[in-house]
């Protein structure tokens, strides 16, 4: 009996470990592998690991009594409620994604399982001697010892443990791999000197930039840009070894940080000769500390540039951008603002589209319209225009490539659904700048116009301060405002109070999916315009 009973005991575990593992790697993988964020992620998720805490520490009641039968099953029950809570089936926005390096941490991390249930089976059989006068017995008695049940048990509730010492197990072998493969990827760039290469960097707008240059450039020569959000050192060796063809004339680089020093990281791989800077803002505050490593590290990109004797264009209308363009003798600003090289003027937006006038650095005008909402917009665009006519591009020859930019999908897409709804897909933005250019593009729009939000992430200290300020620019531009997630919007939902909103009109829901319902039941004359600002991804 004692053999059944715990061998219904490891299989239950270890189903639960499995299953807890694979939600620990998700989350792990979310997190970009990245081992301090994920402890951070821990300390501020700390409630789900109440329940593994409280059972390893639970077994010490075992350790005490002795592996008795009720005991057992009433540590069976508990671990199958790690089955129930993290069965496969679930949908998610980004799902577990089995990597080559996802396959070899799984393997160190069941490497490390395994030991606890050898250890457990070897210690599983008791042997002792009953003597009875003169005669003695040797009796062996299987898993009635409280051990072997300890260690089965341990393995499960340490596994939130065992993830991330898998990643740091693993460290040394996925930093020679990763050497290998972004060592091969500079060997080709180094194979094609007449391959013209471009960086982009920001807070944010760097994507957009990215799909607009590519659309300008494509006009005229065989370009290739790094794909979706491929802005890591693995993201753009990946685009180098599998896309880029000697064809291509020009490679566009999108240039993503979380940390000081991660762009300079990049322009060791990719030697860009010229750059774009689209912004510095607030953004990863959490990981950069301070918003001047923020400005010091996007100009890592400006720092790279200038030493290859290339051009970098900045956002004039940034200001952080604006105060540090001077130690740059090679800067190119564009923006609306004076004294920006090239300027854009006689901005005309509505729900269509977009017109400007854009002005050269030798006073040559130009007329362009396009698809894409909003006078913010326009930066972007500008910023595309000037790096082409800076290269030799007539501004003439810009005119129907402008034309046909569309916006970038998830960045103020818009998205007709028939009937009395219409989206504005704006679920990739996650700063101030955004999102108010957001609102700014939705008060455009003679509907009912709704801000759906789960607010913004990774914003440091002034994470509640900047929600806050959402909430009261909100109030002044939305019919109704639905707030996805009751906890992390409260700074959302003081704002828009503050700003004297009709709080009936303020839906707080723990879902998307349920936000979305309510906004669809909502009683209305008018066509509906739903502005969806953010998406958070699983880990939030």
């Amino acid at each position: 009996m004692s053999i059944v009973l715990f061998c219904v005991f490891a299989a239950v575990t270890l189903l639960a470990t499995v299953f807890l593992g694979l939600r620990e790697f998700h989350m792990l993988q979310l997190n970009g592998y990245k081992t301090p964020e994920h402890s951070w992620w821990m300390k501020k998720n700390w409630k789900r690991y109440i329940l593994p805490l409280a059972l390893l520490a639970g077994q010490f009641v075992m350790a005490a009594l002795g592996a008795k039968a009720p005991l057992v099953i009433a540590f069976t029950c508990f671990n199958a409620v790690f089955i129930v809570a993290n069965k496969p089936g679930r949908k998610f926005k980004k799902p577990l994604v089995y990597t080559a390096r996802m396959k070899r941490m799984m393997t160190t991390f069941f490497i490390l399982i395994a030991v606890f249930y050898v250890f457990a089976v070897l210690n599983g059989k008791l042997s002792v001697i009953e003597c009875s006068g003169d005669s003695c017995v040797h009796k062996t008695f299987w898993f009635t010892q409280a051990l072997p049940y300890i260690l089965v048990g341990t393995s499960l509730y340490l596994t939130p443990i065992f993830v991330p010492l898998s990643n740091l197990i693993n460290k040394p072998l996925e930093k020679a791999i990763q050497k290998w493969y972004i060592n091969d990827a500079k060997k080709k760039l180094a194979s094609m000197p007449s391959l013209h290469k471009v960086g982009i960097t920001g807070s944010y707008g760097k994507t957009s930039m990215k799909f607009y240059l590519s659309e300008l450039l494509s006009s005229q020569f065989e370009t290739l840009k790094t794909p979706e959000s491929f802005n890591t050192p693995m993201g753009v060796t990946i685009t180098v070894r599998r896309d880029l063809k000697p064809t291509h004339e020009y490679f566009i680089c999108e240039m993503g940080a979380r940390r000081v020093h991660e762009i300079k990281e990049l322009c060791d791989i990719a030697h860009p000769h010229d750059g774009i800077i689209t912004s510095v803002g607030p953004q990863h505050l959490e990981t950069f500390r301070s918003i001047e490593n923020v400005v010091n590290t996007k100009f890592e990109l400006a720092d790279a540039v200038q030493a290859a004797g290339g051009k970098i264009y900045l956002n004039g209308d940034n200001e952080l951008i604006r105060a540090k363009a001077p130690q740059y003798k090679n800067a190119v600003l564009y923006g609306m603002s004076e004294g920006c090289d090239y300027r854009a003027s006689d901005v005309s937006v509505s729900d269509k589209g977009t017109e400007f006038t854009l002005t050269a650095p030798g006073g040559e005008t130009c007329r362009y319209s396009m698809k894409l909402l909003g006078e913010h917009s326009v930066q972007n665009v500008l910023g595309a225009i000037a790096y082409c006519h800076g290269i030799g591009i007539p501004l003439e020859k810009l005119v129907l490539p402008v034309k046909r930019i569309a916006a970038v999908p998830h960045r103020l897409q818009l998205l007709d659904k028939g009937g009395d709804l219409t989206f504005i897909d704006d679920a990739y933005n996650s700063n101030p700048s955004g999102c108010r250019a957001a609102l700014a593009v939705l008060k455009l729009f003679d509907a009912t116009r709704i801000l759906v939000t789960p607010g913004m992430v990774e914003l440091g200290e002034k994470q509640e301060e900047l929600n806050f300020e959402f909430g009261q620019e909100a109030a002044q531009a939305c019919d109704y405002i639905a707030l996805v997630g009751k906890a992390q919007t409260v700074p959302i939902y003081n704002g828009i109070k503050d700003a004297g909103y009709d709080m009936e009109r303020v839906i707080v829901a723990d879902t998307l999916g349920e936000a979305l319902d309510k906004v669809r039941a909502l009683p209305t004359d008018k066509k509906k315009i739903v502005l969806l600002e953010n998406d958070l991804p699983d880990n939030y």
